[in-house]
């Protein structure tokens, strides 16, 4: 997608703390983080959100979550983290790329927005 954001960060034009990158995925610092160890992974192939995983495309997304728990080792998540994937404009998606946070490093609270 020429204009998204995740893309050109994907594609090298915009600048990240990258924290694992493979063939499939790419796993970055967040530039504004919600706890004390925040990462975006994200697929290369360009997918707007969940609402748009299909049977062509889901493998990724298994794949993703496989490296969510090794990164999540290699960041000393031991004791626990959550992943997050925000869906459309109602739901915080800022931007309309398949992303997942990952969130850890102190105790996260338990309510919902």
């Amino acid at each position: 997608m020429e204009n998204c954001l995740f893309c050109k960060i994907i594609a090298g034009e915009i600048p990240s703390t990258k924290v694992y990158e493979d063939d499939k995925i790419l796993a970055f610092r967040d530039i504004a983080p919600m706890a004390p160890t925040h990462i975006l992974v994200i697929p290369k192939e360009h997918i707007g959100g969940v609402d748009e995983i299909t049977p062509e495309n889901s493998t990724v997304v298994s794949y993703i979550f496989e490296k969510i728990a090794e990164i999540a080792r290699a960041e000393g998540l031991s004791d626990g983290y959550r992943v997050v994937s925000n869906i459309g404009e109602n739901g915080g998606q800022t931007v309309r790329h398949l992303h997942f946070h990952i969130l850890g490093g102190k105790k996260l609270r338990n309510e919902m927005a």
